[in-house]
């Protein structure tokens, strides 16, 4: 069973775009999504430092746009059976999964973003992921500092998030065993710091039309498999104030017998989980062009096991 996946905020780097860019096809269809959000992809996609791509306003758009460009290099005939995403991601996987069309989905994320930008502005927040440890210390630790577990990611990772000063105490003194690492958001995303943003991405979910996906399509909020498009959309909206479950995501995966993943661009931070928490699934990570033969390749072995058994 293949599943192809879609990362979160904080996987994107300057100029990871370029690559993609150099086909005619794949630059026209994100000048599609420049314009029909009034944002410019391709130079945050190619020029755009850092503290730019950072900006959360910019930064979701551009996940959601680098996995929906990487679907379509991808080719028209991708057989799959399962699709899930971190956090923002979800909307790319849910995108793919046929709950809303692309453009529906980066009309949604250029509202998420702007909502949840607002938002994080309001509060001096962040997030820091921590590594390692013993996750009853590791959780300890985060509640005794004030801090709330916003994203429980599997394979022994954490991330923490909440006041900066806090934050700051984390990494200085972390749980016995762990490290932490600074993640470049923006704010604390899925804590309740997020609550003001919540009721107008609620308004705006409601001029959506959205269809049943035609693959199992797995939910942050608890890694179970939703089937209603209506309830999809939901969850990715109702998912900016809670924390994410990817921890129990791929729990599902595994319940479910995948035996591949494929990560849409900016690839790389969920197969590295899934490698750790997974051992003996086969993964790619669709980081550049160079990629889509592996891809393909992985694709065409794991689709085949399942359409012949």
């Amino acid at each position: 069973m293949l599943a192809i996946v879609a990362p979160g905020q904080g996987s994107q780097t300057p100029g990871f775009l370029t690559p993609w860019l150099e086909d005619q096809q794949l630059r026209e269809l994100l000048n599609d999504f420049s314009g029909a959000i009034e944002l410019d992809l391709l130079h945050l996609g190619t020029n755009a430092d850092t503290d730019e791509i950072r900006n959360t306003a910019n930064a979701q758009p551009l996940i959601v746009s680098a996995g929906l460009i990487g679907m379509q290099a991808l080719g028209k005939n991708v057989t799959y059976q399962l699709t899930a995403g971190h956090s923002v991601g979800e909307i790319t996987s849910s995108a793919i999964a046929g709950a809303f069309t692309a453009l529906d989905a980066m009309a949604l994320v250029r509202e998420r973003g702007l909502v949840m930008a607002v938002a994080a502005a309001q509060s001096e927040t962040g997030m820091s992921a921590v590594l390692g440890g013993d996750r009853a210390e590791v959780l300890k630790t985060i509640a005794d500092l004030g801090l709330i577990p916003a994203n429980d990611n599997g394979a022994g990772q954490i991330v923490a998030a909440g006041d900066l000063i806090a934050l700051a105490q984390l990494n200085d003194a972390p749980p016995a065993g762990a490290r932490v690492r600074a993640l470049q958001v923006a704010g604390a995303f899925h804590t309740h710091f997020m609550q003001p943003a919540l009721s107008h991405l609620q308004e705006f979910a409601k001029t959506m039309a959205v269809t049943d996906p035609h693959v199992k399509t797995l939910s942050n909020k608890d890694g179970v498999v939703v089937a209603n498009g209506g309830e999809v959309l939901g969850r990715i909206v109702n998912q900016i104030a809670n924390p994410v479950r990817w921890d129990l995501c791929m729990e599902t995966m595994k319940t479910l017998g995948v035996t591949a993943v494929l990560e849409l661009p900016p690839a790389g931070t969920l197969v590295g989980l899934i490698k750790r928490a997974l051992p003996g699934v086969e993964t790619v990570a669709l980081k550049t062009p160079d990629d889509i033969d592996s891809a393909l390749d992985l694709i065409n072995r794991h689709s085949e096991k399942v359409l012949s058994s």
